[in-house]
């Protein structure tokens, strides 16, 4: 894979995580990232590679130059290559994840009673469709 590009996995029932997408795909102005929903099969082969549990959904995965990421270490990665101020945030990766971490869990362990969750993985709309992980557009990146 193409070591420029990197690859968000997401729940795709989430509410929460669904408009984080696409939060982040509005301000991925550099076309850093494809996405792909954890629950999907195509996802799951490719984080099987990496020692991922097939059904992890505990919080995003970030595949980075052939490394995985998870919570609030993933969160901030993606933070440093949007557009705006979000690289901003990118400093807090200075505190070890033992103090980030409970944030980002608290909020994953409330997301479904906050949010709220849908009955099905969403799918891309015909303009986010290069986006999102495929058989095509991850071969297109190998």
């Amino acid at each position: 894979m193409n070591e420029s590009k990197s690859i968000i996995f997401f729940d795709g029932v989430c509410n929460l995580c669904n408009s984080s997408i696409d939060f982040i795909l509005q301000r991925d102005k550099n076309n850093r990232f494809l996405v792909g929903a954890l629950q999907d099969d195509f996802s799951k082969k490719i984080l099987s590679n990496y020692s991922v549990k097939p059904d992890y959904l505990d919080s995003l995965v970030l595949l980075e130059n052939d490394q995985i990421f998870y919570r609030s270490t993933a969160a901030l990665k993606i933070a440093k290559y949007l557009s705006g101020l979000w690289p901003a945030f990118y400093i807090f990766i200075i505190f070890p994840s033992w103090l980030r971490d409970p944030i980002y869990d608290w909020i994953g362990r409330n997301r479904y009673r906050w949010f709220g969750k849908k009955n099905t993985c969403r799918l891309p709309t015909p303009e986010e469709e290069a986006k999102f992980l495929s058989p095509k557009t991850y071969s297109q990146k190998a």
